[in-house]
């Protein structure tokens, strides 16, 4: 498959979002927000046939839903209401990927509130929810539309929503479980926390994009992943599947102004 030279930045997320599944098999995936959703239903026609997905109601799905307003009732399934999501989650057979607002060097994430008074914050958002069970029930992605020292903050989170690599908040006694945190797309790169003890990793940087540039966006010190390169660019099968997956084109309003895939050189 070849790559094209025209396609846009979230074009290039989704079809990186979308690896987050490879070698997942048969396991509920559900991508949260308008990106991650794309990516799942990318993977689960492209090379992932085994996942499961969910019509976001109460109905398992083989074929995934396009975005935007629906036109008849798709094919179901299976009866998937929320005590079968519950069942799967708290069996480890589930992979969502979230879209937080804070991250963290030990992978904790935030998607509660800004502020350090958690009683009067600056910015009151979605509360916890799900997350703190999520986090240490099954593996979750991340997915970040605006990589800064905001996002991938300089110490620890303000609301710690979802659980990380650090044993600080946990009780005396209590061991911390095992966490799995996959792949964390930005539209800078692609990292992972695969390095020494859970260390941040770049694993690529999207055209255009150095490590260095990466580096400066992040308020912790990252690690260059052995054989890090350049994010590979979408195929035109691929742009294909998303715009049918995507007829009213979303996924143009994902990121500010819906920058090209392909930073443009700065200026000498």
């Amino acid at each position: 498959m070849t790559a094209v030279q025209d396609f846009s930045l979230a074009e290039l997320m989704i079809v990186t979002a979308a690896e987050a599944w490879r070698g997942d098999g048969e396991l509920l995936a559900h991508g949260i927000g308008t990106l991650p959703r794309l990516a799942v239903a990318l993977a689960k026609l492209t090379f992932e046939d085994g996942l499961l997905l969910t019509d976001g109601e109460a109905f398992a799905i083989e074929d995934p839903i396009p975005l935007g307003p629906r036109h008849g009732r798709p094919a179901l399934a299976g009866w998937m209401p929320f005590s079968r999501v519950f069942d799967a989650l708290w069996s480890g057979r589930r992979h969502a990927m979230v879209t937080p607002v804070q991250v963290d060097r030990w992978g904790q994430a935030n998607i509660s509130a800004l502020g350090p008074d958690f009683a009067r914050p600056k910015v009151q958002m979605l509360g916890v929810r799900g997350f703190p069970g999520n986090s240490i029930s099954h593996k979750n992605s991340f997915l970040l539309t605006g990589h800064s020292k905001r996002a991938f903050v300089e110490g620890e989170v303000d609301v710690v929503s979802s659980v990380g690599f650090s044993d600080k908040r946990w009780p005396d006694g209590m061991a911390r479980p095992e966490i799995q945190i996959g792949l964390v797309v930005t539209d800078l790169c692609v990292m992972d926390f695969g390095g020494p003890d859970h260390a941040a990793r770049v694993r690529s940087v999207h055209p255009g994009v150095g490590f260095e540039d990466v580096q400066a966006a992040t308020g912790f010190p990252l690690l260059e992943a052995e054989g890090m390169g350049t994010t590979p660019a979408p195929t035109a099968a691929q742009l294909e599947i998303i715009a049918r997956l995507d007829p009213t084109n979303l996924r143009a309003h994902a990121l500010r102004g819906n920058p090209p895939g392909i930073r443009p050189a700065a200026a000498a």
